[in-house]
């Protein structure tokens, strides 16, 4: 049911049935900078053999399949169709923001078990001229149990599609680094001209981040790297340099993108552990940002709840 407020507030999509296996979570490891030196991610016989935790946030794209998926076709097939709410163009679409919600660690596979991804709108924001808002919350279930596992809560912004008089929605919250206060982590990550190329290879096919033509279109100049590349990898970084590589280490994780980056960027890290905010499980709130070195902020609004290890909050890595 939508709500009086908001036309698409409520509205539930299908069910999908998502899978993977064990190569699944080898190559979104790799792809999102796993090293030799975390080898309980990127080799399956390794006795700690994990899943990277944030790995769901890619089912949504990669479904069941196996092979290449046309995204344009997959991502128009009715779930741009909201009651209330003007058709949106999945064409003109950038990532807004996501926050990820860690319940129970997903199993390295999922063969011989059944998980569907299940999806509803929380707002459809109407931002005038610059475009829409779609938010919607995604959580990865086991369809047996009903255990969810994962939940996404995330924002679409489909670029010129706005001004059909659907309302404007909320102030978002805002989550700053402390000011004058040094970062207990800074921490450098180089791009390649390739790294989109690979990091699509996990399901997420949009031709945005695979050929210059989408992003001229869209005015950006060209192709630009996925923003959850951007996400995950700063996600990897938090988890290795503050929580001692440990996947259990992380509770939530969420981001503003902020700006597109480009293959063959560094991106900077910079985390602060926030004070007196530790919980009883020992998890405490990070607040961070990640730069393009020499250019703009990329991911905004950062924070994570994250269990310290002891070495964790080297200065510089």
């Amino acid at each position: 049911m939508a709500s009086s407020g908001n036309p698409g507030a409520g509205h539930e999509y299908p069910a999908v049935e998502v899978s993977w296996l064990q190569r699944d979570v080898l190559l979104f490891a790799v792809s999102i900078g796993a090293t030799v030196d975390e080898l309980n991610y990127i080799y399956e016989l390794h006795p700690k053999f994990a899943a990277f935790p944030t790995y769901p946030i890619i089912l949504p794209f990669k479904k069941t399949s196996a092979e290449v998926v046309d995204f344009y076709a997959a991502n128009s097939s009715g779930r741009d169709e909201i009651p209330g709410v003007p058709k949106l163009d999945s064409k003109r679409v950038v990532d807004g923001e996501r926050i990820m919600t860690f319940f129970k660690p997903i199993p390295t596979t999922s063969a011989g078990r059944r998980f569907e991804s299940r999806s509803k709108i929380l707002g459809v924001w109407d931002k005038g001229k610059p475009g829409t808002v779609l938010e919607t919350q995604t959580d990865l279930v086991d369809a047996e149990s009903g255990e969810i596992y994962t939940r996404v809560i995330g924002s679409g912004f489909f670029i010129g599609q706005g001004g059909w008089g659907g309302p404007k929605g909320p102030k978002n919250a805002a989550y700053p680094p402390p000011e004058g206060v040094k970062p207990d982590v800074t921490h450098e990550h180089v791009t390649t001209a390739e790294t989109a190329h690979l990091y699509r290879l996990n399901g997420d096919y949009n031709p945005l981040h695979a050929t210059p033509e989408p992003g001229k279109a869209m005015g950006f100049g060209g192709a630009i790297m996925h923003g959850l590349y951007s996400w995950n990898s700063t996600a990897h970084n938090l988890v290795r340099l503050l929580g001692g590589g440990d996947p259990s280490s992380i509770r939530e994780f969420g981001a503003r993108f902020a700006s597109p980056v480009k293959s063959g960027d560094t991106l900077v890290t910079q985390a602060w552990r926030m004070p007196n905010t530790q919980d009883a499980e020992g998890f405490e709130e990070i607040r961070f940002i990640t730069s393009v070195k020499g250019g703009k902020v990329c991911l905004s609004n950062g924070r994570a709840k994250v269990r310290v290890a002891a070495s964790g909050g080297a200065s510089k890595l």
